[in-house]
């Protein structure tokens, strides 16, 4: 079992309960199982939403997302045409939503290296899961900033 670093920063409940269940796992395989998981768990997201506006930069695959304040809280929705990456996006997802804006600002993304995925995921899937993040954390802001 290797030692995982300190976090930077205490996790949010949703987020830390994922990454325990991922701490559980020791194979390779069963950790990309359980994050295809989070792939099947994201709603439907709707064709009309797949706008300029809504794409994450930087990622190979087509990633969207689309954050919504409602009550000081953050809705995040989204989807890829690649299911590891949907993946990491099911999982940033059910991790960050239901957030305020700068509880998601305080978060860095060094939580990833707690699930054991990091060394397993090629460079462009690492880079893939880092735009996503730091997307959603800017979507995030401007929920804060410019309400909906």
């Amino acid at each position: 079992m290797r030692l995982m670093p300190p976090l930077s920063q205490p996790l949010p409940p949703n987020l830390n309960q994922i990454i325990q269940k991922f701490q559980h796992i020791s194979e390779p395989k069963r950790r990309y199982e359980y994050l295809l998981w989070f792939s099947k768990r994201l709603p439907p997201f709707p064709n009309d939403w797949q706008i300029p506006e809504h794409k994450v930069p930087g990622c190979i695959s087509q990633v969207y997302v689309t954050a919504t304040l409602e009550e000081g809280k953050v809705t995040f929705h989204g989807d890829s045409d690649s299911q590891l990456t949907k993946g990491l996006m099911g999982l940033l997802v059910e991790g960050l939503s239901g957030l305020t804006p700068s509880e998601i600002a305080q978060l860095k993304p060094d939580f990833i290296q707690l699930t054991g995925l990091d060394v397993s995921l090629t460079p462009s899937r690492s880079n893939g899961f880092y735009n996503i993040f730091l997307t959603m954390q800017q979507k995030a802001l401007l929920c804060h900033i410019e309400p909906i």
